[in-house]
């Protein structure tokens, strides 16, 4: 497959991806790709490098004149550069061939309706969808791309109901219920629960 030039993966973007606003990483456009090689990645995220660049530019200024919150930690400085080259999976724009829109990236008004923790390190909520069937979801922490129950798409969510779960005799339950017991058996099968999906990223100058 040909290589893509940035200029119609910027074109794609802004015609096919709503805006994902991230007060730490600027607005990111959700997608898929192909490689060049045929490889398919179907949830990476397009974002302009500027802002994550100043931003360890700043950190790594910080922790060399000693004004980090981590400035007592023995190895900081060594630590935050090894954070910000080695952390994370972020793919060439050379490498693309194909851009399209991701089939597990919510609209920005469904995402919006998403919030606070159901429990400790837990994101939970019950989507319905146009057809009156409803599905649990769960995230621990990340919320950009989901799995979706087999035949339906991102677009037949109608509802969204937060921190609920479909209970194992398929009721909709609230995780806030005083029923629901957080150290007893887990109300819901871990396989009936839809869970984010790991993203790659993408940093464009010109975007």
């Amino acid at each position: 497959m040909e290589q893509m030039c940035e200029e119609a993966i910027i074109k794609f973007l802004k015609e096919n991806s709503e805006p994902l606003p991230n007060q730490s990483y600027g607005i990111g456009y959700r997608a898929a790709i192909y490689l060049v090689d045929g490889t398919y990645l179907p949830c990476i995220i397009f974002r302009n490098s500027k802002i994550i660049v100043e931003h360890a530019i700043r950190r790594f200024k910080d922790e060399q004149t000693g004004k980090s919150i981590f400035k007592d930690a023995k190895h900081g400085y060594y630590d935050t550069v090894k954070t910000f080259v080695t952390k994370g999976n972020c793919v060439n724009a050379y490498d693309i061939a194909k851009v399209e829109k991701s089939k597990y990236a919510f609209p920005i008004s469904t995402l919006y309706k998403i919030h606070g923790e159901a429990l400790m390190s837990w994101t939970g909520f019950v989507a319905k969808m146009k057809d009156g069937k409803s599905f649990t979801f769960g995230t621990t922490f990340l919320t950009e791309f989901f799995d979706m129950p087999k035949g339906y798409s991102v677009d037949d969510i109608v509802e969204i109901i937060n921190h609920s779960y479909i209970s194992k005799t398929g009721e909709v339950k609230s995780y806030y219920a005083d029923s629901f017991n957080p150290l007893g058996e887990n109300p819901v099968d871990d396989n009936d629960i839809y869970r984010e999906r790991p993203y790659f990223e993408c940093y464009l100058d010109n975007l």
